[in-house]
């Protein structure tokens, strides 16, 4: 087949949507709803506005997502003068952690067959090709989920 990267980026992202859809279905979330979450449990209190712009999603599709969401219990909404706040109900609380939980266990499921050095070449090389820095406070959850 192919060797290019954009197939394998393809087959990872068949993967990766597969896996997290069927993890996030037991908690009642869609893959759609994955994340807003994770951006209001790094950024509690933040603004539709500031979800809006880091998710680049447009103002209809947020609001409309936002209003499930607090309807379904993961999020609260309080207004603030002009604008609402968003933060993590205990429920959202709980998704975030079994949200956040799911990219680790599926990096692991699909780096099994490398070794440590290996996995931490190949990311270093993927954040060289997207000219992104290692975030270090993107690290694994203290406690297994």
């Amino acid at each position: 087949m192919f060797q290019t990267l954009a197939y394998y980026v393809t087959l990872f992202h068949r993967s990766f949507v597969t896996y997290t859809t069927a993890r996030l279905h037991q908690v009642g979330l869609s893959f759609g709803s994955l994340f807003p979450i994770l951006y209001v449990g790094k950024h509690p209190g933040c603004s539709q506005a500031q979800l809006t712009a880091a998710l680049n999603l447009d103002w209809g599709h947020s609001q409309r997502l936002i209003t499930k969401l607090v309807e379904e219990g993961f999020l609260t909404r309080e207004k603030s003068g002009r604008s609402y706040h968003l933060d993590l109900s205990p429920k959202g609380q709980e998704t975030f952690e079994v949200s956040h939980q799911v990219f680790f266990d599926w990096d692991a499921e699909v780096l099994a067959s490398l070794s440590p050095a290996e996995q931490q070449q190949l990311l270093n090389l993927l954040a060289k090709v997207t000219r992104k820095e290692v975030d270090p406070t993107c690290t694994k959850p203290s406690k297994a989920l």
